[in-house]
């Protein structure tokens, strides 16, 4: 006989424990950063590691600044799943000023201002890079080419990688001018400016089967993520169905009526951070919509603001920016598209 978790009287479903719910998110983060570490090297670790204990420091001091205790806040994972979906957004050797920039931005201003966990406006994680994407383009740009893109590159080791996020400099016999490379969307953009076709442009080795090589299998990884996250149901299915598949309708038919300028609707879907912002981002229940038609309106609005600031935009990728600007109208959406209640608006 199947049985079912309830509590006390009056026998409601066990509620998950926000440290069991972070927990599982990160758990579904896993694939996605071992996939990002195969390809792009250590550097991802040592991200999370920095940004996670940025993240803790200033948690701990906000929370002492306010009179809060200490050990329910700091072991709920809400900071560590902050700082993960940080450094996933940050390029692998960025240096460690970026992250604290990047976590005070997120805990402090983002979280604890507002007054704390749930209490929000901002996804805490996407302020964080917006601040440090704004302040600092330039340490953007030093991205570390995928694993095999050149037979003579070799990706820097644990050690090279940590002094190069500690100096900002690395050792012989790897240099910037030789290992920083544009990502697959900074490519696309480039070169279209300067009128080559998307067959052309696909050409390049960076590219692999529909996004970026290497980038499309760590989107794979993250959207394996995504339906555990979905089978646990942690996460509504409207964001992530609403995000992705606007994508694909809204840009179908331009690639079918002229392929040689407009991208395969796939190759937007797995480059870029589309996918993790579809299912860890944008489905954040404090900053997001509640509603079941808010949610929908929400994940299309991200989806056609991430379109048009890769179209339009100073910056390659708008995911980050797509989400903030959506938690701004995600009250309003909760407002005009909730559930009517039966017999509301008749006549008594």
């Amino acid at each position: 006989m199947k049985t079912f978790a309830v509590a006390s009287a009056p026998h409601l479903p066990a509620r998950r424990s926000v440290r069991s719910v972070m927990g599982l998110v990160l758990a579904a983060l896993v694939p996605g950063v071992l996939a990002h570490a195969w390809f792009f090297g250590p550097g991802i670790a040592i991200q999370i590691a920095l940004a996670t204990a940025f993240a803790l420091g200033f948690e701990a001091a906000m929370l002492r600044l306010r009179g809060k205790p200490l050990r329910p806040f700091l072991t709920d994972l809400s900071a560590p799943l902050t700082a993960v979906l940080f450094a996933l957004s940050v390029p692998p050797l960025a240096p460690w000023w970026v992250s604290a920039i990047g976590m005070a931005s997120a805990i402090v201003l983002a979280k604890h201002l507002y007054g704390g966990l749930g209490q929000n406006l901002f996804n805490p994680a996407m302020v964080g890079v917006a601040v440090v994407l704004l302040c600092f383009p330039r340490e953007f740009t030093q991205w570390l080419p995928p694993t095999g893109l050149q037979e003579d590159a070799v990706i820097p080791g644990l050690a090279a990688s940590l002094r190069a996020v500690l100096t900002g400099e690395l050792p012989a016999p790897w240099r910037w001018d030789m290992l920083a490379q544009a990502t697959p969307l900074d490519t696309v953009r480039t070169l279209g400016q300067q009128g080559a076709t998307l067959a052309e442009i696909r050409g390049n080795p960076l590219f692999g089967d529909f996004g970026g090589r290497g980038w499309e299998w760590v989107a794979n990884f993250f959207a394996l993520g995504g339906v555990f996250l979905l089978w646990k149901k942690l996460i509504p299915w409207q964001v992530p169905v609403a995000m992705l598949g606007t994508v694909v309708v809204v840009t179908l038919p331009f690639w079918l009526s002229d392929p040689d300028l407009h991208p395969f609707p796939l190759q937007h879907v797995f480059s870029g951070a589309l996918v993790l912002g579809a299912f860890f981002i944008a489905t954040d229940p404090v900053s997001g919509c509640t509603t079941p038609r808010g949610r929908l309106l929400f994940g299309v609005g991200v989806a056609l603001l991430t379109l048009a600031i890769r179209r339009w935009g100073a910056f390659p990728d708008g995911v980050a920016f797509a989400v903030l600007l959506m938690n701004c109208a995600a009250p309003w959406l909760d407002r005009y598209s909730r559930p009517r209640i039966l017999g509301e608006g008749r006549e008594p």
